[in-house]
Parts: C-alpha cells; sequence; structure tokens
C-alpha cells in the first residue's frame, strides 16, 4: 500500500492500495477519506486531469472512479464547480470532545470576580507601535531558536525595571522569562524541596499543582499581619503574596519580613515571593520586595497578567544565583517559551517608559473604582466593611451574618446578573471561613462599572421591613369659612393697601437670588410661579 499526496492546490493523503489494481485502490482510498471525515461535505476534489497528472494514472481511470463514487452518493457533480463531496446525512462519522473553553469562561451580566484587570486599557497604541519597531530592526538570526530563558534585551529591560520600580537586586543572568505565573511556579517546585507550604487562604490551583508534581503540600494561616511564621516548621520552601496577600489583602508586617527572613537563613528554605499586586497601592508608597532584604534566600516571581494583560503570557523568576542552573536545568524539559517578538515589544516598552505611563493611567483609574466602590458600601450596607483596599485590585466585603449564608448571598447575586467569587473557595477548610466575598473592580469595562457597583450594593442591601398597619384614610380638605360681604370703608382700605402688600412681596422675591436674577413668588392661593429678571417684573 502506497502512501501519496495530490497537491492540486492543495494537499490532498491518499493510501492507493494498488494490489487490486490501480482503480480499485483510488476509489477504495477516495471512500475512506469522506467515511472518516477527513474530506468533509463540500470539500472540492481535484479535476480529473489534474489529480490523474499528480498520481501518474489515465486520466479515465480517474473518471470512472468519480463517476462510481458519485452513484454510490459519495460525491456529487456541480456544474463549474467541479466534484465535490456529497453532503452526509445522520451523525457524524467520528466522535468529537467538547471544547475546553477559556481559562475564566464569561459570565453574562456583571463580572466582578477577581483576578483580571481592565482589558479595555490595553495599550494598544504603544504595543503596535513597539511590535512594528521590533520588526523593523531585529535581526534574522532572532527568529531562530533561542535563549530558553528569555531573550537578552528582556532580561536586561527587566533587571533595570524590577530594580527601579520594586526594589529588586538581580542581573539579567538570574532573570528567567517564563510563559506566566503558573510556568514559573512549576519550574519552581521542580526544583524546590518536598515539602512546599502555601498561604491559607489562596487560590487553590497552586497548591494542587504542587500535590500533582509529588510534593507535600502544608497551609499555613494568615491574619491580619500576613503568613504566620511560627506555623511553616520544617518546609523546605514557601509560597507567599508579601505585598497584597491574596485574597484578603493584608501586607506581610515589618515584624514578620524578619522572623521570615530569619527563618530561611537558619533552615535553608527558599521562599518564593510571588509579587501579586506590587505595582498597584493608592494609600501610601508602593511596599519594597522582600527579595530585596535577602536575594540569596528569595526566589522572586511576577508578571505582566495584571498590569498589560494575562494573554501575553510573560512571566519572570529572578532567581538566587545558587539556584539559576537548576532551573535553567529543569527548563530543558520543560518547553513554553515565549514568543520572541513579544519579549523584544515589552523591552522596547520598558526603556521607552510606556510601561510606567500605562501603569500610572492604571492606578489613576483604579484608585477611582476603589474608591466608588467604597463610597457604596458606606452609604447602603449598614454592618459591611471592605478589607485590602490599601492596593491590588480586589477588595474582601465582609458581611454580617444577617445577609445570609454565602451560597445563598451567591445564588442571589447571580439571579441579578453579579458575578463574584465566595472568600471560602480559597480555605483548605472553607467552614473556617468568615463570611465575605471578594469584589474584584478591575474587571468590569470602564462604561459598566457604575452599573455593576449600583447593581451589587441593592442586591445586597437589608430590606426594609414591610408595614403591617393600613395606611390611614386621606384627610379630606375643610371647607373654608363663608366669606362675609365686605363694607364700602372695607374695600376702599384694601385698594389703598395692595400696592405696598405687592411692593412687599417684590423686595422679598428679589433678594432671594440677586446674582442670577431669578426667584419663586406667590401670592396668596396661587401656585408659586419663577419670574425671570426680578427687576423688571410687576406683580399685581
Amino acid at each position: 500500500m502506497a502512501d501519496q499526496w495530490a497537491r492540486t492546490g492543495w494537499d490532498l493523503h491518499l493510501r492507493i492500495d494498488r494490489e487490486h489494481g490501480r482503480r480499485h485502490g483510488l476509489e477504495q482510498a477516495l471512500r475512506e477519506a469522506v467515511r472518516s471525515g477527513r474530506l468533509a461535505p463540500g470539500d472540492r476534489l481535484p479535476s480529473s486531469r489534474a489529480l490523474a497528472q499528480e498520481l501518474g494514472f489515465a486520466r479515465g481511470t480517474v473518471t470512472q472512479v468519480y463517476e462510481q463514487l458519485a452513484a454510490e452518493g459519495y460525491l456529487t457533480a456541480r456544474p463549474r464547480s467541479g466534484m465535490l463531496v456529497a453532503p452526509r446525512h445522520g451523525p457524524a462519522p467520528r466522535p468529537e470532545l467538547p471544547p475546553t473553553g477559556p481559562f475564566r469562561p464569561p459570565v453574562p451580566g456583571f463580572d466582578l470576580r477577581p483576578g483580571l484587570p481592565d482589558l479595555s486599557m490595553f495599550p494598544r497604541r504603544e504595543w503596535l507601535a513597539a511590535t512594528r519597531h521590533v520588526l523593523q530592526t531585529m535581526p534574522n538570526d532572532a527568529l531562530a531558536y533561542g535563549d530558553p530563558t528569555g531573550s537578552r534585551e528582556l532580561r536586561a529591560a527587566l533587571a533595570d525595571y524590577l530594580g527601579r520600580a520594586r526594589g529588586v537586586i538581580t542581573a539579567p543572568s538570574n532573570i528567567i522569562v517564563c510563559a506566566g505565573y503558573t510556568h514559573a511556579l512549576r519550574l519552581i517546585l521542580m526544583v524546590a524541596g518536598q515539602t512546599v507550604a502555601f498561604e491559607d487562604p489562596t487560590l487553590l490551583d497552586y497548591p494542587a499543582l504542587a500535590g500533582h508534581l509529588g510534593h507535600r503540600v502544608r497551609r499555613v494561616p494568615v491574619d491580619a499581619d500576613g503568613l504566620v511564621v511560627d506555623d511553616l516548621g520544617d518546609a523546605a520552601a514557601v509560597v507567599l503574596t508579601p505585598a497584597h496577600q491574596f485574597p484578603l489583602g493584608v501586607t506581610l508586617g515589618p515584624q514578620r519580613r524578619v522572623q521570615l527572613l530569619d527563618w530561611a537563613r537558619r533552615t535553608g528554605a527558599v521562599v518564593v515571593e510571588d509579587d501579586y499586586d506590587g505595582e498597584f497601592r493608592y494609600d501610601r508608597q508602593p511596599v519594597g520586595a522582600l527579595q530585596g532584604l535577602a536575594p540569596e534566600h528569595v526566589v522572586y516571581t511576577g508578571t505582566v497578567s495584571k498590569t498589560v494583560a494575562p494573554a501575553l503570557r510573560i512571566a519572570w523568576i529572578a532567581a538566587p544565583t545558587a539556584l539559576v542552573p537548576a532551573l535553567r536545568e529543569a527548563m530543558r524539559y520543560d518547553e513554553a517559551y515565549v514568543n520572541v517578538i513579544d519579549q523584544l515589544a515589552l523591552a522596547h516598552m520598558i526603556r521607552r517608559g510606556d510601561l510606567d505611563r500605562h501603569l500610572r493611567r492604571c492606578r489613576l483609574r483604579y484608585r477611582k473604582r476603589r474608591d466608588h466602590l467604597g463610597h457604596a458600601v458606606a452609604a447602603r450596607l449598614p454592618g459591611a466593611r471592605l478589607s485590602g483596599i490599601a492596593a491590588g485590585l480586589h477588595a474582601v466585603l465582609h458581611l454580617p451574618a444577617s445577609t445570609g449564608t454565602e451560597s445563598e448571598i451567591l445564588a442571589h447575586l447571580s439571579d441579578r446578573g453579579i458575578a463574584v467569587d465566595g472568600l471560602s473557595r480559597f480555605y483548605s477548610r472553607p467552614q473556617d471561613s468568615p463570611l465575605g466575598i471578594v469584589v474584584g473592580y478591575a474587571t468590569p469595562p470602564q462604561h459598566a462599572y457604575d452599573s455593576a457597583i449600583d447593581t451589587l450594593t441593592s442586591t445586597l442591601a437589608p430590606r426594609e421591613p414591610e408595614r403591617l398597619a393600613a395606611s390611614p384614610p386621606a384627610r379630606q380638605p375643610a371647607s373654608p369659612p363663608a366669606r362675609q360681604p365686605a363694607s364700602s370703608a372695607t374695600r376702599r382700605a384694601d385698594r389703598r393697601a395692595a400696592p405696598r402688600r405687592a411692593q412687599g412681596r417684590f423686595a422679598r422675591a428679589r433678594v432671594l437670588d440677586p446674582a442670577c436674577g431669578t426667584a419663586n413668588v406667590s401670592t396668596s392661593g396661587v401656585t408659586p410661579i419663577q419670574v425671570r429678571n426680578v427687576e423688571a417684573a410687576s406683580i399685581y
């Protein structure tokens, strides 16, 4: 049986068995291609002349095969379109698995789940200009198989940027560019010891990844000062978010920082710093990276997923010098390289200052959103409070017990078109979680944010008790007393006093708003009217 390719405009792979003749072999090969779905309904086949020439067959042989398959219903002839695969009825011949879908499936309504920036703020113009510059200036050999640890230009730009903006002490040779934070963590776990500690609460995917790689996972509680260092024990590594803990939003306190680094020096353990939301701090200067206090004991990780966009899949590791050879060796078995054009484009944006300008725009917008959320909660949700709002892109909304259970709250919000995360989903023991929801205030686009927060707070607002008593009947207006006929003397006195009463009303009206020349004037028994240019008004 020979494998042959027909290249008549597009490649057609046919397995032709010539044992029983060319015609029979070609007929069986085309029939099998239609049955298996490799030739889909509506696909156009090459002309008999072209296919015969490609396969080295007589044209009459190909014509006879086409006619036979058309008679059997596999093919159909259409004027001026040649021979097409006929439509099939019934189920598809091969099973199809459902698509996996995106990592974060979209939700109807307002998406207030944490973990995403406002994607409408992606710097399209700057990224386009950087990409155009890279394509015009990069040498041809840059398109070959490059350095698996990342392009030299990006590693150098990151070393300068991280030292300036985050206080990281590193060199380009110590930086490894990764395809997202999960890839960076996977590389670190491949060279870490047996027991790895994670914060509790945290995103459950990361402890699950460590368990999948064969590590023993230890969950360490978090309090108001951050990770409880005393509970680390004999862990070989700890993964934490010291700048803005996810999801609680607390910052690792100064004493805890010192205590953690003393523990690492004493035990030889590795501290993995996930600089989550480190670039976004609103009420005071950003907290410097933990790595700057002990560069040889802390593995620093960062990403552009929150600052630019997660679709770029660019992250980095700033590793201690002693750990770099092991990480490079691990990359030999984990080829998840980042597109070199995107690496060079990001390096260009960093060098030109475009990334800094983009981050300043983001901080301004996110701070306004955070303030709007805080004002809405204070005004509408008595008994509720926000935490973790000094930095980052999310906050925890703590709710009173009278609001209901977490599942009831999430279901009620979902019915109103609001998607948030319950706080308990990030705990190893959900029953230990306080009542609250995690609100990602950076996620919605700008035009939908006010409506999203309004719907969130109005849905969670306490209900006013229903009035059980019936409303009292409306009062009927009292009849005015009958007027007595006035004497002639009284009528003459009223006529003399009328101009004075009018002047008094005029004077009072004029001082209501002398700046704009507008006043509300009323007379007895008459609906108030608005008079423009009071100086020229006459009242009778």
